[in-house]
Order: C-alpha cells, then sequence, then structure tokens
C-alpha cells in the first residue's frame, strides 16, 4: 500500500526511515531476542539507549553543561503546572505572552496554582494571527512564559524577547529542532514529542540547573518536581522506554540531515514554497500575517471563508471545506482539516515532510480551485 502524505498536527508524521529501522528490530533489538518495548529500563540494554538520546538532544541543540535534558511524561500540558509550581516561588508572580491556546491554558493553570499572572502583550485582537513584538521584559518576575510556535493558529517568533535576569520560560512542542534555537537565551524549554521528535509519550524538558528548587511549591507532587528526575536521570519511575528510543532514532535522523541547521533550510524551503502559492493565489489565503508565520503549521482558506454568519455563507463555506478535505483525502493527502477556532484548512509540515509532499499539496490545491471557482 502507497503511504499517503500525513499533514496532522500532531501526532505527525515520522521518517519513513526511522519507521523501517523500528519495524526491523521490533522483536530483536540488536541480538537481545526482546523488544525494546519488553525491556527493563534498568537493564544494560536499556541504559546506553536512553544515554545516547540524551546525547544527541544535548549535540543537536548545542545544551550547555548546567542545563539537564529530562525525558518526562504527561505531555505540554503537564508541563504548565510544573512551570507554575517548580518557578514560581520567589515573588509569586510571572508574565505571559497570549498567543492563543495554549498559552491561554497555560496562563489558566499558573493562576489556578496561585500565581500572580501579568499577561503582558496580547494577539488576541485579531484572533491570535500574530505574535506582538514584545523586545524586553521587565519586574519582579519569577519568569516570563511564551508558546514560541502555535500549532492552531500558524504563528512562530521570529524573535527572542530580551529578559535580562528574568529566566525565559518557552514551549517549543510544535517547533523542536525544526531550526537553530540558542538554548543559552531560555532557562527552561519543553515539547511534547509528538510533532518533531517521536511518537506521542514523551515530553522533553530542558532546564537550567539553577532553577530547579529544592522546595516547590506548597503540596507539589513528587511527580511533578524537577528536582526528582534530574536527581534520577529521567528514571524516577518507568519512563516511556520504547517513545524514547524512537526519538533517539529521530535525532539520529536529524543529524544525518544536516542537523538543526539542515533542517531550517529544508523547512524554510517547503514553507515558502506553500506560502508563495498561498500569497499569490485568488482562491486562498493564509490566515497568519506575515513576519509572525509558522515554518511547520499553515493554516489557510478559501475564498469562501468570508466571516460571513449568515445562515447561506456559513453552509457555502462548510461545504466547500468538506469537500477539499474530502478529495484530498481521497487523492492521499491526509488530515487537513482546520482547527474549529480558524476554520478552513491546515497544513503541518513538521520536519519529516519532504518538499514532496508538499508539492502534492500544491498541486492538488490548483486543481480544486479550478473545479470550484
Amino acid at each position: 500500500m502507497k503511504r499517503v502524505y500525513n499533514f496532522s498536527a500532531g501526532p505527525s508524521c515520522l521518517p519513513e526511515e526511522v519507521l523501517k529501522e523500528c519495524a526491523a528490530e521490533m522483536l530483536d533489538y540488536q541480538g537481545t531476542g526482546q523488544s525494546v518495548m519488553e525491556m527493563s529500563h534498568r537493564s544494560k540494554f536499556y541504559e546506553p539507549i536512553i544515554a545516547d538520546a540524551e546525547a544527541m538532544v544535548r549535540k543537536l541543540m548545542n545544551v550547555p553543561d548546567n542545563y539537564k535534558v529530562l525525558f518526562l511524561q504527561g505531555g505540554g500540558s503537564t508541563q504548565f503546572a510544573m512551570v507554575a509550581e517548580n518557578l514560581g516561588i520567589k515573588t509569586g508572580k510571572a508574565a505571559y505572552i497570549n498567543t492563543g491556546v495554549w498559552s491561554k491554558k497555560a496562563i489558566a493553570e499558573a493562576k489556578k496554582l496561585g500565581v500572580q499572572v501579568d499577561v503582558i502583550a496580547t494577539s488576541e485582537d485579531k484572533n491570535f494571527s500574530y505574535i506582538p513584538r514584545v523586545e524586553k521584559i521587565t519586574g519582579d518576575y519569577d519568569y516570563a512564559y511564551i508558546c514560541f510556535n502555535n500549532t492552531i493558529m500558524g504563528t512562530h517568533y521570529e524573535y527572542i524577547p530580551d529578559t535580562g535576569n528574568i529566566p525565559l520560560v518557552a514551549d517549543i512542542s510544535s517547533c523542536v529542532l525544526s531550526e537553530p534555537l540558542d538554548v543559552t537565551k531560555f532557562g527552561l524549554l519543553f515539547a511534547g514529542a509528538q510533532k518533531n521528535l517521536a511518537p506521542a509519550g514523551v515530553t522533553l524538558v530542558i532546564i537550567r540547573e539553577d532553577l530547579i528548587p529544592d522546595e516547590c511549591r506548597p503540596g507539589t507532587p513528587t511527580m511533578l518536581m524537577y528536582k526528582t528526575h534530574a536527581e534520577n536521570g529521567s528514571m524516577y519511575n518507568t519512563p516511556p522506554c520504547y517513545t524514547i528510543y524512537v526519538l533517539g532514532k529521530v535525532l539520529h535522523w536529524v543529524e544525518k540531515n544536516g542537523g538543526a541547521e539542515g533542517m531550517g533550510k529544508r523547512n524554510r524551503e517547503k514553507a515558502d514554497y506553500l506560502y508563495n502559492f498561498l500569497d499569490n493565489s485568488d482562491f486562498y489565503h493564509a490566515t497568519t500575517e506575515k513576519g509572525s508565520r509558522s515554518l511547520m503549521n499553515v493554516p489557510f482558506l478559501t475564498k469562501y471563508s468570508t466571516g460571513a454568519t449568515d445562515e447561506a455563507s456559513v453552509a457555502k463555506e462548510k461545504e466547500i471545506n468538506d469537500k477539499f478535505v474530502k478529495e484530498a483525502t481521497a487523492a492521499g493527502l491526509v488530515n487537513l482539516k482546520g482547527h474549529r477556532l480558524v476554520g478552513g484548512m491546515r497544513a503541518s509540515i513538521y520536519n519529516a515532510m519532504g518538499l514532496d509532499g508538499v508539492k502534492a499539496l500544491v498541486d492538488f490545491m490548483k486543481k480544486f480551485a479550478d473545479e470550484n471557482k
């Protein structure tokens, strides 16, 4: 069976080369007579796997020695709480920039845990279609928080705010290793793996050691303390062993394809190809403003998405969107339905998506436009 082009926002497509390697080792990992799925996480066979995954993260992201690399569970959503519980303990105040759904969820979680949240900027006035420009953040904040790439709205920071001595925290779930990123500009980075790193199940956390507190906010569970995992090499409890194994293979694939620099070049080429088509089309348009556009997630609308709320207009828009998704799926281009907050369609073009997939999408979009004008 021919594989489809998978434009899912997550879990997303993985490099075919990695999938084949995993399949070949499924029943017998390197002569052990067992699958990595079955191994004890404390066995002599598994220890090199997690050690290699950490080493590759450090190498590809240039992680300094004074940062811990952790493999945790609970996804990015659990990090909303862990960040607040571990970092919001001195003044109890934090600065957040609100750029959409995931920022709003992080803000709500911090408030629930008693952190005083100051929303210092927001793009809500234009349905989060741009990134606010906040060059410098000052104040007596325990940390400042941003979502670096917004999967739903398709926006991305093209700059890093200057926070001085305030630790900068960033959710990089949907853009990790999509381009070079200076880790030293941040106090903490986290990424759910299911977009650019591995199947769902493991969350990568990179945290500067001096930010790991001995005591968190009162009542913090043991499993939500960074110290717990940092002191136990991410093995306080059983980690998501198989997902970390796949993550390691993906990282070696990234290295073979030029590392973060190679991914950046590859992703810029794909995104430019798609955005250039959208910007020159009289049938489609991108929803995000230039200067804030994601390389990873590209939402777009048709000419029938006018914003009108009368029954006939809404019905016509739904009809054309449903038709697009159905016909695209039949053509082997899957998971293109847009998020309900944006509407239309969305193409997620993560690291593992090749330029051939983007070209196939654009060819289909041209044909669909011609047939539905």
